[in-house]
């Protein structure tokens, strides 16, 4: 491991106050690594400087939601779940770990790197797109119910099959590097549609050695051929038991499968973004594990039933499916981040669906006429326009209010999309709060 942590002027995003506190948690950090490889450093010493740093982070933490909320930030919401998934889970984990082993080079090692890799990726992603330089990499993580459900499922297989009491400790995780680990990835798919999920592993070494090892009577502290092959099998069967609490993935075949190096790993992860992207610590090490199948935003993946939740979901369902009075909204966009976030930011108090095409659209209405269709005016093969004929030449359809959303607030683009005489429009980087607010308005109107 490199021994210091070096800023350089691509970490800036050209905000004084928050750049100046990133580049003291980097020299915090690089404080650590060089006290770390001293030889005569001390217990002491290195408790302290850990110490300084979380509570450095933590301040930074409420300075930076401080500033987004004073600017209107719109993913300021995705910002703090960040922080707190770093707060409340990732630093406990690592605080523990660091106690339970006395500050050992090993834990010290795994503080280090968690948090090093966790400060370079959250400056150049989450904190890069506050000033709109980069897109966030969580816009597309799956709702956190069902996130929650999932990391259920992991934590009691985890127990069942490798006897493992382990805790979550980020459900965002950012690939970052933890020790010495084996990279393995995954892909399902099937005849019929070409959708696939591509699922990534990550082992700590020592979990491999300590449990499907120790099975085997391994007595050596390295992997070698014949415990890794037989790893390859035991992680197929532990994602195959996750995928059959899920019907909508259990019907797909494994078509693709491969061992990484961690530069291939971050390749892959950094290229794409994932919806699932959990990392556990199991005492026995950490282990990651994410899924990239962008499909997942259109419909999710559902949240299992069992003895413990049947009643409470249950529930749940029939009062959503019983609702009454809700308003139906079709949002129509080839943007899966803006339908997600348009999801999310009207589902609570409208049944809200969504479609990417302006043809699937037709076939939605068809079957479930809306109250309302939010459509992109800009989408490819049939776009907004060419919807909204169709719509209006149906007797059936003709009047169902359409909002185009729109990119474009220029005087000849919103000449052109009133003349088709839609009932209004909206443009996309409106502040989310104000979408809802006029959306409510509109339906507030008509009924007057």
């Amino acid at each position: 491991m490199d021994n210091q942590l070096v800023w350089k002027d691509e970490f800036n995003i050209g905000i004084k106050i928050i750049d100046d506190e990133h580049q003291k948690l980097f020299s915090i950090i690089t404080k650590l690594f060089s006290l770390k490889e001293e030889e005569k450093r001390s217990w002491r010493a290195c408790q302290e400087g850990i110490k300084y740093f979380k509570e450095h982070a933590l301040k930074h933490f409420d300075d930076e939601e401080k500033y987004m909320e004073l600017i209107g930030y719109d993913d300021l919401e995705t910002h703090r779940r960040l922080h707190r998934g770093f707060r409340e889970n990732t630093l406990p984990a690592l605080e523990q770990e660091l106690a339970r082993e006395e500050y050992s080079s090993a834990s010290v090692d795994h503080f280090l790197a968690v948090c090093a890799g966790w400060l370079i990726g959250h400056t150049l992603t989450e904190d890069m797109a506050i000033v709109g330089e980069k897109m966030s990499k969580w816009v597309d993580l799956l709702p956190e119910e069902e996130l929650k459900a999932m990391e259920k499922v992991i934590l009691k297989l985890l127990r069942n099959m490798f006897q493992l009491d382990a805790h979550v400790i980020s459900d965002s995780y950012g690939g970052e590097k933890f020790g010495k680990g084996v990279y393995y990835r995954l892909v399902y798919s099937r005849e019929e549609d070409d959708k696939k999920w591509e699922i990534l592993l990550v082992f700590e070494d020592r979990i491999l050695i300590n449990t499907v090892g120790k099975l085997m009577g391994v007595k050596s502290d390295k992997l070698d051929i014949v415990l890794l092959n037989a790893v390859r099998y035991t992680a197929c069967q532990f994602v195959r038991r996750v995928m059959d609490h899920y019907p909508a993935i259990n019907s797909y075949e494994m078509t693709e499968e491969n061992l990484l190096t961690y530069e291939q790993f971050r390749g892959v992860f950094d290229k794409k973004q994932p919806q699932v992207s959990l990392l556990f610590d199991t005492k026995e090490g950490y282990f990651s594990f994410c899924i990239i199948a962008p499909h997942l935003l259109e419909s999710g993946i559902g949240i299992p039933l069992d003895a413990s939740n049947a009643i409470s979901e249950i529930e749940r369902y029939l009062t959503r499916k019983e609702s009454p009075g809700r308003k139906k909204i079709l949002i129509v966009d080839d943007s899966s981040t803006i339908r997600l976030g348009m999801k999310r930011l009207l589902t609570s108090d409208y049944e809200v669906s969504d479609v990417s095409s302006g043809v699937a659209a037709i076939r939605a209405i068809t079957l479930d006429k809306p109250d309302l269709v939010l459509l992109d005016y800009e989408m490819p093969v049939c776009d907004g326009r060419h919807v909204l004929e169709m719509l209006r030449s149906e007797k059936e359809f003709a009047d169902i209010p359409v909002i185009f959303l729109t990119t474009r607030d220029d005087h000849e683009s919103v000449k052109k999309v009133l003349a088709l005489k839609a009932n209004g429009y909206l443009l996309k980087y409106l502040k989310p709060t104000e979408i809802k607010k006029r959306i409510d308005e509109f339906f507030k109107s008509r009924e007057a």
